[in-house]
Parts: structure tokens; C-alpha cells; sequence
């Protein structure tokens, strides 16, 4: 059949309005069952699966937790959709398409190693097109993501990813879906606008969006090439962290965050759909679009997130609370009360605590963070961040500030201030381990590494030695022994 392509979009009452940097309205909230029809009086009314859906339609449903859950923790989406999903070609293995997506993080797996140094990435290229021949050669969004590292296996339904990517043309004609987990994506350079089966989302730099395992999408590049960062999280869901003592209001606020309206096409032209499925990518064709939903409803949703609105927290007289309390988005671990990954977002904030060494103390964490900045100026100073890049700190190993920085913070005089101003930086902080891959390590991603000096810790003095003779009168006092240096 000829192609013959339309689309249409819902209006309905409690949605944002279009703005000049994003066309697409949206529902708002989190964790909400939203319905959203494209066309009025589609959705089924007391049932999910009527004998005959109005106009035809197909009942389709994605299960995002097992069947038997709590009901806390069921996830799922109803769909009346033009064709069902299963109308589609043979699958097969996709082996060319990208092979720099790694999955499975094992001493097993040769491509991956862990690293106890600590390992910065100057920003990684954005890829422009290139000439070849007579026409240009482009890398989408799928093609364009590379793995730095991860831990688990999604096989399993346990472990995170962490990849960047970079694309320089949109998908045209084609979709992805990640059946291995949730997608969180940060763009750095450039506007995402994204189609899903339930709606369009537009993702901009200092937004982020997180979209369900099992989702189809494709990415569009109403900017042209982009750059950014994303994580991946198997078996577990992000979501809102608890507030505790917090209480009702602080941190990300659930009515911030939007969801899509429904939106389809009438498209009968030849698509191709990519899976990836235990780390492999699996292709399909089918002759009409995926994007084919009149109707849904339910909380297995896409939604995103601007973080110029996160209400920030601090202590406020005295100390410094951990960086969690920064915590956007959180996903459980297979341990009761504990995280998998804490998503952590880093914006113009006040500074107001009294006697408190305020730059990052030095620390040993059992976990892995790995840090990036959206846009602005880096405020640590033991390695160098620019927009772009990427930095990794393993699992109990030290870091912190340079002796300059720590004498700079004992001797200043403490007044109020704003941080992050005109910064957003973030950073996963990661519960277990984290592999690197090679081609992050010794690949095409190692020419963005930079080293740290390693000398540059041998200026760090012991003062406790400056001061023996003040500790030996203390030590008289209290009678106990008395200390000598040994040169």
C-alpha cells in the first residue's frame, strides 16, 4: 500500500500547554494511572478487554512486574492500538548494528575490567556528519550508544549501566525498544524529541526522561547532532525517594514531573524495530508504524523531569549532609531499605553553614559515583570536568579535594554564597562495583581520557607535626606519654 501517513493528538482538560522550546502537552505527576484517549470515548469503560473495542481497535497490555505483586509495585500500560504488536516479521539477531553496548559486567566478560584508579573523560565527541563519497554517514540514537560501565547482568533482572551517547541524524522509519530495563537519559548538547507509544516527549538539556523497559520510541533531532548520558537500571524501576524527616515537601516534587498524551499515526509504510534483549540487539520489520495507539491508560508511563526546579536541602548552620540529599530519582536493589543507584542533581543552591569545611569532604564510600555535567563550571578540583565529559570513583576507594583546596577552606572567612550558579552537574551513585568497559578504557573512548597527576597529593603536609608541642603540654596535662618525630 502506498504510503499514507496522519497523526493525531489528544486534547484533554489537565494537561501543560505547548512552549516555544516544546510543542507537546502533558499530563503531570508521578506514579499516577493516567488514561489519555486521542480520540474522545475510546477507552473501555469498567473493563480492560471489551469483545469488540470501539472502532476496532486491538487491547493490548504491558506488563512492566510480574503478574502476582504487590499492588504498590505493579507496573502496566492498557493500549488500544491500530494493529497489535505481534503483527510484525521474522526477529534477528542484529550483529553489525552496534557493538559497543555491553550488558553483561562479569570477571567472565573480557570486554569489561574494574579499575580501583579514579578515571575522568574529557566531553566525548559529538558526531557530525561525515562525507563519504557522494552521500553523508549517520549514526542515530541507537547506533550512537556506548557502554563505560556497569554491574550485574540483565538476564538476571539485576544491575545498572551507565553509557553516553551521540547521534547525528534522527530515526526515520524506525524504533527501539529496552527490553532489558528503564532508560534514564540526560541530554547534554542538544534537544531530544522523542516518540513513544503513548505520546511525544520533548528532552532538553537540563531535563531528564526516563522511559519504561518494553517502551518503543525513536528519537528525532530538531537541533541537529547531540550528546549526552544515560542509565540503565534491570529488573527495578526508578522512582521518588522517601523523605523521612524531610516530610511532605522538599527535593523533586511528584507534580513536576510530565507524562505524554496520546498521540498516533496512520503510517502503512515499512518500519524496523530494534530490541535489545539480554544485552543483544534483535531486529524486526513490519509494514505500518508502531506508533499506532488511540488510547491508554495506566502507570507504565515515560515521563521527564526539569531539574531547574529541584528544591534543594542543605544544612544550614553547621556540618554537611550526605550528597544523597540531592537524590532525584532512586531504584531499589534486591536488598530490603537499599538502593541499586541514587540519581543526584547538582543546582544553584546557598551555602550558609557555619565553622564547616564546605568543599566535598575527603571520603571512602562503598559507593561507586560516577559524575557529569550538564553545562557550567565543575566545582571540585582534584580532576578537571568539563560539559560532556564523565568522571568514575570506585567502590571504597579514597578521594577528595587538593591539598590547595583544603588549605583555601580551613583559612577563608566563611560567609554565605551561592554555589552551581548557572550549573548543573549530576551524579549516579551507585551501590556495588561498577566495570568499565574496554572501549571506555583502551577503545575509541579512551582518546577523551585524561589523567590526574599522580604526584599531585605529595604537597599534602601532616600539621598535626606542626603542632607536637602544643599535643605533648596536652598530653603532660592529661599524664600520659609524650610524642618525638622521627625524621
Amino acid at each position: 500500500m502506498a504510503a499514507h501517513k496522519m497523526t493525531a493528538t489528544a486534547k484533554a482538560a489537565f494537561v501543560t500547554s505547548p512552549s516555544e522550546t516544546d510543542p507537546h502537552p502533558y499530563q503531570i505527576g508521578l506514579g499516577n494511572r493516567f488514561a489519555s484517549e486521542a480520540v474522545p470515548n475510546v477507552l473501555p469503560k469498567g473493563q480492560n478487554v471489551p469483545q469488540r473495542v470501539k472502532y476496532g481497535l486491538y487491547s493490548e497490555q504491558l506488563n512492566g512486574a510480574p503478574v502476582v505483586s504487590s499492588r504498590d509495585a505493579i507496573r502496566h500500560v492498557w493500549m488500544y492500538r491500530m494493529r497489535p504488536s505481534v503483527a510484525h516479521g521474522q526477529v534477528c539477531p542484529n550483529l553489525h548494528m552496534n557493538t559497543d553496548i555491553e550488558s553483561f559486567f562479569s570477571p567472565s566478560n573480557s570486554n569489561v575490567e574494574f579499575f580501583a584508579s579514579q578515571q575522568a573523560w574529557d566531553p566525548f565527541p559529538i558526531l557530525e556528519s561525515i562525507e563519504h563519497g557522494l552521500s553523508s554517514i549517520g549514526i542515530d540514537f541507537v547506533q550512537g550508544i556506548k557502554t563505560i560501565g556497569g554491574q550485574g547482568d540483565p538476564s538476571l533482572r539485576e544491575g545498572v549501566a551507565i553509557h553516553v551517547f551521540s547521534a547525528n541524524v534522527s530515526m526515520e522509519q524506525s524504533a527501539f525498544s529496552n527490553n532489558d530495563g528503564e532508560l534514564l537519559i540526560l541530554p547534554q548538547h542538544g534537544r531530544l524529541n522523542v516518540q513513544t507509544e503513548l505520546g511525544w516527549v520533548m528532552v532538553r538539556p537540563g531535563e531528564v526522561m526516563v522511559i519504561p523497559a518494553g517502551i518503543r520510541f525513536r528519537v528525532l533531532l530538531p537541533d541537529g547532532p547531540v550528546r549526552g548520558y544515560i542509565q540503565e537500571v534491570f529488573g527495578t524501576h526508578y522512582e521518588l525517594p522517601e523523605l523521612g524527616a524531610v516530610g511532605s515537601n522538599g527535593l523533586a516534587l511528584p507534580r513536576d514531573f510530565e507524562s505524554p498524551v496520546a498521540s498516533f499515526d496512520i503510517d502503512e509504510t515499512v518500519w524496523t524495530i530494534t530490541y535489545k534483549l539480554a544485552g543483544s540487539l534483535q531486529t524486526c520489520q513490519q509494514n505500518h508504524s508502531p506508533f499506532d495507539v488511540v488510547a491508554w491508560h495506566g502507570n507504565l508511563v515515560p515521563y521527564k523531569y526539569d531539574m531547574d526546579k529541584f528544591v534543594n536541602m542543605a544544612n544550614a548552620n553547621k556540618d554537611q549532609a550526605d550528597p544523597t540529599i540531592y537524590c532525584v530519582l532512586t531504584a531499589r536493589s534486591k536488598v530490603p531499605g537499599a538502593s541499586l543507584t541514587d540519581f543526584l542533581v547538582f543546582t544553584k543552591k546557598w551555602i550558609t553553614a557555619e565553622d564547616t569545611f564546605r568543599p566535598p569532604y575527603y571520603h571512602r564510600n562503598m559507593s561507586t559515583e560516577v559524575m557529569g555535567l550538564i553545562y557550567g563550571k565543575y566545582g571540585g578540583s582534584s580532576h578537571v570536568l568539563d560539559g560532556g565529559g564523565l568522571s568514575y570513583e570506585a567502590s571504597y576507594m579514597p578521594h577528595g579535594e587538593t591539598y590547595d583546596t583544603w588549605k583555601d577552606a580551613t583559612t577563608r572567612e566563611l560567609k554565605n554564597v551561592v554555589i552551581c550558579e548557572d550549573t548543573m552537574a549530576f551524579m549516579f551513585h551507585i551501590s556495588v562495583p561498577v566495570f568499565l568497559t574496554k572501549w571506555a578504557t583502551r577503545g575509541e573512548g579512551s582518546k577523551s581520557l585524561h589523567t590526574s597527576d599522580p604526584r599531585q597529593w605529595d604537597n599534602v603536609r601532616a600539621h598535626f607535626l606542626d603542632h607536637l608541642e602544643e599535643v605533648n603540654t596536652d598530653l603532660r596535662a592529661a599524664g600520659l606519654p609524650t610524642l618525638s618525630r622521627r625524621d
